[in-house]
C-alpha cells in the first residue's frame, strides 16, 4: 500500500446523508436550549429587580403609589405578580406595544374611580384639583336644573294658563257632581243646604207673620161653621 493510500484510510469517512440530518437537528436542540436558559435567567434578575424595587416602596411611608417604567407584556405579569404577592393593588396604564406600564398602590391608599380614569387618560392625578373639579361640576349641574325650571316656567303663556285653570275647573265640577248625584238619588241634601241664612229679626218676623195667618184662618174657619 503507498503512502497515499495509508493516509486516506486513516482519514475520517464523510458523514452519511441520515448522520447530517441528526447532526444538525442535535445543534438546533442544543441552541434552543441556550436561549431558553438565557431567556429563564434573564426573567429570573428581572423578577428579582422588581421584587427588590416594591420592597423599598413598602417601606417607604411617605409613598402611597409607585410608577413603573414602561415594559412588555411579559414583563408586566411578572410585576403584577410580585404585587399580588406584596399585597398591593396594581394596575396597567398606557397604549399596549408602546407606553404601557404598572402602577402599584398601597392597599390602604387604593385609587378611586376617578384617579384611575385620570391616568388611563394619560393625565396625571391632582386630588385638590379634582376635589376643586367635584365641587364645579356639582355647581355646574344645579345651575342647570335652576335654568331648566326656569325654562319650562316661561313657556307655559297666558292663555295655555288660562285653558289649564279651566280645565282644572271642569274636571273638579266633575268630581263634585259625582258627589252630588248619588245624594240627589237617595233623597240626601248637602249639610251646607240645610243652613238657616236668615238674620234673627227675619226669623222672628216669619214666626210673628205665620201665627197671625193662623190665627185669620181659623176665625174664618169658625165664621163659616156658624
Amino acid at each position: 500500500m503507498d503512502l497515499l493510500g495509508a493516509i486516506l484510510n486513516s482519514m475520517d469517512k464523510p458523514p452519511t446523508i441520515g448522520n447530517q440530518e441528526r447532526i444538525t437537528k442535535k445543534k438546533q436542540k442544543e441552541q434552543q436550549e441556550k436561549r431558553l436558559a438565557d431567556e429563564k435567567a434573564k426573567l429570573k434578575r428581572f423578577r428579582e429587580k422588581i421584587e427588590d424595587e416594591i420592597n423599598k416602596f413598602i417601606q417607604n411611608p411617605e409613598k402611597q403609589n409607585h410608577k413603573f417604567e414602561p415594559m412588555e407584556k411579559v414583563f408586566r405579569s411578572i410585576t403584577h405578580d410580585v404585587a399580588d404577592i406584596a399585597g398591593l393593588t396594581a394596575f396597567s396604564f398606557g397604549e399596549d406595544e408602546i407606553d404601557r406600564y404598572v402602577m402599584v398602590f398601597k392597599k390602604e391608599f387604593a385609587p378611586c374611580d376617578e384617579e384611575l380614569s385620570a391616568y388611563r387618560k394619560g393625565e396625571e392625578w391632582d386630588p385638590e384639583k379634582a376635589k376643586q373639579a367635584a365641587r364645579l361640576k356639582e355647581q355646574q349641574r344645579k345651575e342647570d336644573n335652576e335654568l331648566s325650571q326656569k325654562t319650562k316656567e316661561s313657556i307655559i303663556s297666558p292663555q295655555h294658563k288660562e285653558k289649564h285653570d279651566k280645565r282644572l275647573g271642569r274636571e273638579a265640577a266633575k268630581d263634585a257632581e259625582k258627589i252630588v248625584a248619588p245624594n240627589r238619588q237617595f233623597g240626601f241634601v248637602p249639610s251646607e243646604n240645610k243652613k238657616d241664612l236668615r238674620s234673627i229679626e227675619q226669623t222672628l218676623a216669619d214666626i210673628r207673620a205665620k201665627k197671625r195667618q193662623k190665627t185669620t184662618n181659623d176665625a174664618n174657619s169658625g165664621g163659616s161653621n156658624n
